[in-house]
C-alpha cells in the first residue's frame, strides 16, 4: 500500500533478497522532486531514479547491486554520492568525477577528489546534509560503522547501491556495474578489461612450480590483527604466490597473539603504510615502527632475514582500479623473498 506523509511518498511492500531471519518487510520512501518519479518492483524492490530526458540509449535500465537489490534508472545518474574512497576512485576512473556531489573524508585520490564536499566518514555520516543534496544514487560500502545510518538513508527514500567486491576478480565487475548506472557502458567495459588484463599478467608472472612464501599480513600492531583468505588482501597474497598463515580462520579480520604468529612461522611480514609515503612500491623496512614488536625476536625468520615490508596503504586496501598497483607492490616483495630464499636457503 502507499500513502503520503508531508513531502514524502512512502511505498510499503515486501523487500526480497534480504536474508536475515526469513522474510523482511520494509518501507521505501521516495523524496518527491519537482517532477514525479516512477517506480516499480524488480527482484523485490527497485527505484527509478532520475527523470527521462529525451530517451538515452539503454534507459530505463535495471542494475542489481551486491546485496541483490535492483535499482532501475530512467536516465544516467548525474548526481552521485560515494560512501567509501574506493568508490570515489571507481567514479573518477570512469571520467565522471564531475557527477560526484559529495563523498567521505578519506576520498583523497585522485587529487581532484579532495575538493568534493564531505558528508562524514566510515563511522558517522551527516544524514541531513546528504539528503539535502538530493543524490540520484548513493554508492555504498557497508563495512564500518555506518550500517544504521545507511538504513536511515534508505528509509528516507534515497537510492542506495551497494558495491562491495571481496575478491580481486570481482573488482572489474564492480567498475562495470557503476558504469552502467552512469550510462558509461563502453568506458566501463574498457576500464574493466584493462584491469582484468593487468591482473592476468601478474598471475602469469608467478612460476606455478615455485614454493609459496609463507606470509603474515599485519593489519594492526595493537591489538595484533590480520586478514584471512576470504578478504581481498588474502586474494592478493595468493595471486603473488604467497600462503597466508592465518588464511583459514573464520573472521575476515581476526585478532591473533604474538605467540600464534611465532608458531605459524611466516617467512615474511607485510603491513600497509598509512601515511601515503613511499609511492606505489613495496619498501623493505625492518626498522619501520610497524615492526617494532618483532625486532626482539632475533631468530624469527622475517627479522633474521630482513623480510619485513611495507606496502602502499591505499593501493593494497581499496577495492578499486588501483588494487593492481597494490598487487604489483606485494608481488615484488614476495618475489624478492623467493629469490633470496633460493640463493641462500
Amino acid at each position: 500500500m502507499s500513502g503520503r506523509r508531508g513531502g514524502v511518498l512512502c511505498l510499503m511492500g515486501h523487500i526480497g533478497l534480504v536474508a536475515l531471519a526469513g522474510a523482511v518487510r520494509g518501507i521505501a520512501c521516495l523524496v518527491l522532486a519537482a517532477r514525479p518519479r516512477a517506480w516499480h518492483g524488480a527482484l523485490g524492490l527497485a527505484v527509478v531514479a532520475g527523470t527521462a530526458s529525451g530517451g538515452e540509449p539503454g534507459f530505463p535500465r535495471t542494475v542489481v547491486d551486491d546485496d541483490g537489490r535492483a535499482l532501475t534508472l530512467a536516465a544516467p545518474a548525474r548526481r552521485i554520492v560515494t560512501i567509501a574512497p574506493n568508490l570515489t576512485e571507481i567514479v573518477a576512473d570512469l571520467g565522471a568525477l564531475d557527477r560526484l556531489v559529495a563523498t567521505v573524508d578519506t576520498s583523497n585520490h585522485p587529487s581532484a577528489a579532495r575538493t568534493v564536499p564531505r558528508i562524514g566518514d566510515h563511522q558517522r555520516l551527516d544524514l541531513e546534509r546528504l539528503i539535502a543534496l538530493r543524490p540520484e544514487v548513493v554508492l555504498v560500502w557497508t563495512h564500518g560503522g555506518t550500517e544504521r545510518e545507511l538504513e536511515a538513508l534508505r528509509r528516507a527514500g534515497l537510492a542506495l547501491f551497494k558495491v562491495e567486491p571481496m575478491r580481486l576478480d570481482e573488482v572489474p565487475g564492480a567498475i562495470e556495474k557503476v558504469a552502467r548506472l552512469l550510462g558509461l557502458d563502453a568506458v566501463g567495459r574498457g576500464r574493466a578489461a584493462a584491469l582484468r588484463e593487468a591482473l592476468a599478467a601478474l598471475r602469469a608472472a608467478r612460476p606455478a612450480a615455485a614454493a609459496p612464501v609463507d606470509v603474515f599480513y599485519q593489519v594492526w600492531a595493537e591489538p595484533l590483527m590480520t586478514i584471512t583468505d576470504r578478504q581481498l588482501i588474502g586474494d592478493v597474497i595468493a595471486l603473488c604466490g604467497g600462503r597466508n598463515v592465518f588464511g583459514a580462520l573464520a573472521p575476515l579480520v581476526p585478532q591473533v597473539s604474538t605467540e600464534a604468529v611465532l608458531r605459524a612461522r611466516p617467512e615474511a611480514i607485510l603491513a600497509a603504510r598509512e601515511d601515503g609515503s613511499g609511492g606505489p612500491a613495496a619498501r623493505r623496512a625492518p626498522q619501520d615502527r610497524a615492526f617494532a614488536a618483532w625486532r626482539r625476536f632475533a631468530d624469527f625468520t622475517p627479522v633474521r632475514r630482513g623480510w619485513l615490508y611495507t606496502l602502499p596503504g591505499d593501493e593494497i586496501t581499496r577495492a578499486g582500479p588501483r588494487i593492481v598497483d597494490g598487487a604489483r607492490a606485494m608481488c615484488s616483495a614476495l618475489d624478492e623473498v623467493r629469490r633470496e630464499r633460493e640463493a641462500r636457503p
